[in-house]
């Protein structure tokens, strides 16, 4: 045991990573390189365009071939941006690995969990994670195997019992060897797993997205295959007539850039956060928070500041006169106690620091805290003492001191009972009687700007919970001081005896004190099921479960590791007052991501349309790839881009999907009325299918620029700026680059036409954004 105790050398050490048996991840929270270029390259659509690059070059069409550099274009911007977005991340998440302390060479060394290596003695303490799976060498600890059992039962380690990787320690302190690890833990990776984004858990912007993207790439594949059927066969069009109007409809309704663009604008936000320190494991969570309606917050760490201190301690027996011989003799006591029992909490750190004096009787016997029976205690002397809680300490017997109590917890303080206990400690709830010997008061300072976030939560609708816990009538008093609406209705979390007296007191209070750590998951569970959007604040292991449960959850970095690994997204610098910014960049993403996909669903609304026009009436499709290509770039490409990239702070309603349809749908009509009937009447005036081609060309663009002006709005002289400089480029690439996009000079006829339909197109527009409006508000919303 000795030998184990001292540690493994250096020497052994490099043995064993040479032989593999190091602690390295299997997996990542981020991609590799070489999975951000797959990603972006190797996929659907890019297969799609490279099947129509080989047509258009087998039939000569080389003039078509210009939407390849908008997609390298495309392509790159994706790759750069996630390789950015990965350096963040990954620098940002060794800043908040924590360090594992290991015995090596007879000495304790911090070293980071991927630098263990096997037989490894480590020191494991409360709110860390186990790292592998271990075998105690000496003390013990409590654990939560949740993650690995779900079962949120806390489990007893003592010496020789087995520890599992991705086990969170509860409370003590015990020295542990490595006996599997890396991939041969019991449970590879879990640390990780729970950073990493999987699939299935994707926020509804994205659902929405790549239902749109995928049921558009079931349907194009048919109508493209139609169109040249009936180009080919049926209207007698060339083959390179056939192959370029296929193309050019299938070009049309692809929206690659559209899931492009949210793929930037979220890797952007996760690089804005990051440079606030921010840390995001999962990036769902920046749309989740922006549509977040109920905030649970811990009073320690987020309404307070962690550092914990001790006002003042009184004597049970006379809190007026206490002689001061007594209350020395007792400070003795409750110094010794409270030095044997091991740091892990905010709690007795701050106990440990008031009470000073040196030990003088050794402990028999020590069991930690647990957030369960809200005690620990110390057998000293033969006699057993324990401290906590006093409403689960004096059990039977709280209500004699109730008043006295109720005093101090008014003014704002936590109040532990130390008292001399008459049973066996064993750590399980206490049942036999313990006489009170002395009232510790203990505060937490109000966080700096915390009432001006929470005064921002409310007035954007937002509902604050805070469930700790502490007693209800201190945590309300601190509520209110920190400015939380209706922080007065607070209740005894150990008054709801079942899961229903739970739900329904979520509806009716807002401070809940006394909670457990499986209370607080049916809170977030009970709220979820009220239909409400909910984020979780929390930096203990106590707050594991309801994190893992919250729509969106937020640790502060000087919590718990565990805590730390559970959570969507981590304060690094602890500032709680960053959430108001987190919550501007969600809405920012969402809005302008909502705005911007409505320009690619106008051009695949208008693209579809038209094709299926063309099939049932028998005509060519009037537009060029080239063309097509031209009008995306000035009237989606470009400006899309800049609008999505800008601030929005406007709060989000309804869903995404039926807003982005809302939106497009009449502009997208709009684009087809004109163009179709512009096709029919050139038809029948028999003008030429080069001047069909431009005036449609022209047409579309035309009604473009109007539909990027009203998705611009409210017209800014930025907004102004870029749509000016979309119709230069657009004018100057139609003057200067005529051959190249298929543009050719137009009839007299034609133009007459083109005006025509130009002019319809503004009252068009404008009465089927009103039929649309009309019918969303008499008809109910639209869901899709």
């Amino acid at each position: 045991m000795c030998q184990n105790m001292s540690g493994l050398s250096t020497a052994e050490v490099e043995f064993r990573k040479k032989a593999g048996l190091s602690n390295e991840s299997v997996d990542s929270s981020t991609k590799t390189v070489a999975q951000i270029i797959r990603s972006n390259v190797v996929t659907y659509y890019n297969l799609i365009f490279l099947i129509i690059t080989i047509l258009l070059i087998v039939v000569g069409s080389f003039r078509d071939l210009t939407f390849l550099p908008i997609i390298i274009a495309n392509m790159l911007i994706g790759i750069i941006q996630e390789l950015r977005s990965k350096k963040i991340l990954d620098d940002l998440t060794i800043l908040n690995t924590p360090k594992i302390t290991v015995r090596r060479n007879g000495s304790n060394q911090e070293v980071l969990a991927d630098e263990l290596v096997q037989d490894d003695v480590i020191t494991l303490s409360a709110g860390g994670q186990i790292p592998a799976d271990a075998l105690v060498l000496s003390g013990n600890i409590t654990v939560n195997e949740a993650l690995i059992t779900g079962e949120a039962d806390e489990i007893v380690k003592k010496e020789g019992d087995s520890l599992f990787s991705g086990s969170f320690v509860i409370s003590g302190e015990c020295m542990a060897k490595l006996e599997k690890v890396g991939k041969d833990s019991y449970i590879s990776g879990l640390m990780l797993q729970a950073t990493q984004t999987k699939e299935g858990e994707q926020s509804e912007m994205i659902r929405a997205l790549n239902r749109l993207v995928q049921t558009v790439g079931v349907i194009i594949l048919p109508i493209g295959a139609i169109l040249f059927l009936q180009q080919y066969f049926f209207s007698g069009a060339t083959m390179k007539d056939s192959v370029t109007g296929m193309v050019a409809a299938i070009l049309g309704m692809i929206p690659e850039g559209l899931y492009l663009l949210a793929s930037v604008a979220m890797v952007v936000s996760v690089m804005r956060l990051g440079k606030q320190k921010v840390l995001i494991h999962d990036m769902k969570c920046i749309e989740t928070l922006a549509r977040v309606n109920v905030l649970c917050v811990d009073k320690t760490g987020t309404i307070t500041v962690p550092e914990m201190e001790v006002a003042q301690f009184i004597l049970a027996k006379d809190q007026n006169l206490a002689a001061e011989e007594e209350k020395n003799k007792v400070a003795k006591t409750i110094s010794d106690c409270v030095r044997a029992l091991p740091c892990d909490n905010a709690t007795m750190e701050a106990l440990q620091q008031y009470f000073t004096e040196p030990m003088e009787n050794s402990a028999e016997k020590i069991v930690p805290f647990s957030s369960a029976t809200k005690y620990s205690g110390v057998v000293l002397a033969g006699k057993a003492y324990v401290v906590g809680a006093p409403e689960f300490v004096l059990r039977q017997d709280y209500a004699a001191v109730q008043g006295t109590i109720e005093v101090f917890l008014e003014k704002g303080y936590r109040v532990l009972v130390f008292a001399e206990y008459e049973g066996n400690l064993d750590g399980k709830e206490l049942t036999e009687n313990a006489t009170p010997i002395a009232f510790i008061l203990l505060n937490n300072a109000i966080r700096e700007g915390a009432m001006d976030t929470f005064r921002y939560f409310s007035k954007r609708g937002v509902e604050v919970k805070v469930i700790s816990g502490d007693n209800p009538v201190t945590v309300s008093e601190i509520a209110k001081k920190a400015g939380i609406r209706h922080a007065e209705k607070q209740v005894d979390a150990a008054t709801l005896k079942t899961a229903e007296a739970v739900r329904k007191a979520t509806k009716k209070y807002t401070v809940f004190g006394r909670v457990t750590p499986e209370q607080k998951r049916l809170l977030v569970q009970a709220l979820k099921e009220q239909g409400k959007t909910v984020a979780m604040t929390g930096d203990g292991v106590n707050d594991i479960l309801a994190l893992k449960d919250a729509d969106c959850s937020i640790a502060m970095a000087s919590g718990s590791e565990a805590a730390s690994h559970v959570a969507q997204l981590v304060l690094l610098d602890n500032d709680f007052n960053k959430m108001p910014a987190v919550v501007m960049e969600g809405r920012r993403v969402v809005n302008n991501i909502g705005r911007t996909a409505s320009l690619y669903l106008v051009k695949n609304i208008f693209s579809m349309l038209l094709a299926v026009f063309s099939m049932l009436f028998l005509i060519d499709y009037p537009l060029e790839p080239s063309q097509v290509s031209l009008i995306s770039v000035f009237t989606i490409g470009i400006p899309s881009f800049f609008l999505a990239l800008e601030q929005n702070r406007n709060q989000i309603h309804g869903h995404f999907l039926t807003n982005v349809l809302i939106q497009a749908l009449p502009a997208g009509i709009t684009d087809f009325i004109v163009v179709s009937g512009l096709v029919i009447f050139c038809r029948e005036f028999g003008v030429e299918k080069e001047c069909v081609s431009t005036s449609c060309t022209i047409l579309i663009a035309v009604v473009g620029f109007m539909i990027l002006y009203h998705i611009a709005k409210p017209m800014t002289t930025p907004h102004a700026i870029l749509i000016a400089a979309m119709v230069i480029g657009w004018l100057f690439c139609m003057l200067f680059f005529s051959e190249l996009f298929a543009i050719t000079a137009v009839t007299g006829k034609c133009a007459m036409l083109m005006i025509v339909f130009a002019v319809i197109t503004e009252p068009v527009f404008r009465y089927l954004i009103q039929l649309v409006e009309t019918v969303q508000k008499w008809g109910g919303k639209l869901k899709f």
